[in-house]
């Protein structure tokens, strides 16, 4: 048995303040780890410090964070993976605490819940989008996450080679939670510092436009993880409709036998066609969705769990 190979993979856009910081943390912390920065056309000379300090520095040309870390993933060969944005807001020291959860505990993925008293660190926006957005998914797939939008993990090879990326912005995080707990992956959060932004570094998160859109990718990930359920919701929403609209239909039909109300028949008609369908529908993809699960722990389990290191 050898020691794990651990790989720091920081995606970065126009992280010049920043980045030789966050490289020069982590090599102190996980001596011997390969740190690889990612620029993501960065308009600054975030790749040129990037090198300077150390790091292993290549491009991800398609725009976006989901897409850089699809690159990540795809390029990199590792025992265990620390994935970490490029701004210097998280705690470095962590980093062993989690590597070790991942190895010596059997984890594959290890979240750094966020804590921090300082209000610039955690703006009122984002801390009420990040309680939100985690209390849908929570409510929905599973209440093991208090920080799904963190961007500091670690996570195992075989989490990493297994996982079916598709979200290409801030979405990543979204995704990489809710397929922990759908495939009830080995998992847990441990509290970390996070700290401000140092001055003249802006954060790269827009909270309504990146909020939205991680709101969407929920709605899509229940879609396709939990057919049933978002397509019954569908019919019966259908169904109530019909019952508001159809009701007065057939009450004045029994009264006078006469039915004066065609466009509301009609709609009436119409909507019981959508709630036959939609739970057609929800049955048919439950089916199907239950198959890709199976593939998708099939192919997990096809990778050999993280290698523990030998006692000293």
């Amino acid at each position: 048995m050898t020691a794990p190979n651990i790989a720091v993979l920081i995606p970065c856009y126009n992280e010049a303040l920043t980045i030789a910081s966050v490289v020069a943390g982590f090599a102190a912390s996980l001596p011997g780890a390969a740190i690889y920065v990612y620029d993501n056309n960065s308009t600054d000379d975030t790749a040129g410090v990037a090198a300077a300090s150390g790091a292993l520095v290549r491009t991800a040309p398609l725009q976006g964070k989901g897409n850089v870390v699809h690159r990540m993933f795809a390029d990199i060969d590792a025992d265990v993976y620390v994935l970490v944005d490029g701004d210097g807001t998280y705690d470095p020291t962590v980093a062993p605490v989690m590597v070790r959860c991942v190895v010596d505990d059997g984890l594959d993925m290890v979240c750094a819940a966020r804590v921090s008293t300082d209000d610039d660190a955690y703006r009122t926006g984002h801390k009420f989008g990040n309680r939100f957005l985690t209390g849908v998914v929570r409510a929905i797939f599973g209440r093991q996450f208090q920080d799904m939008l963190t961007g500091y993990r670690a996570l195992s090879r075989r989490f990493v080679k297994s996982f079916p990326a598709h979200s290409a912005g801030f979405e990543i995080e979204t995704e990489l939670t809710v397929h922990a707990l759908q495939m009830r992956i080995p998992s847990t959060e441990i509290p970390t510092a996070y700290s401000a932004r140092p001055e003249g570094s802006l954060s790269k998160l827009h909270t309504v436009r990146d909020g939205t859109r991680i709101l969407r990718m929920i709605i899509l990930l229940v879609r396709d993880e939990r057919p049933l359920p978002f397509f019954s919701a569908i019919a019966v929403a259908a169904l109530v409709a019909t019952f508001v609209l159809g009701a007065p239909v057939i009450e004045e039909y029994w009264r006078t036998g006469l039915v004066p109300r065609y466009p509301s028949l009609i709609v009436t008609v119409g909507l019981t066609v959508v709630a036959m369908f939609s739970t057609a529908c929800g049955l048919i993809l439950d089916t199907v969705s239950r198959a890709r699960l199976e593939q998708r722990r099939l192919a997990y389990l096809a990778i050999p769990g993280p290698r523990r290191a030998p006692p000293q």
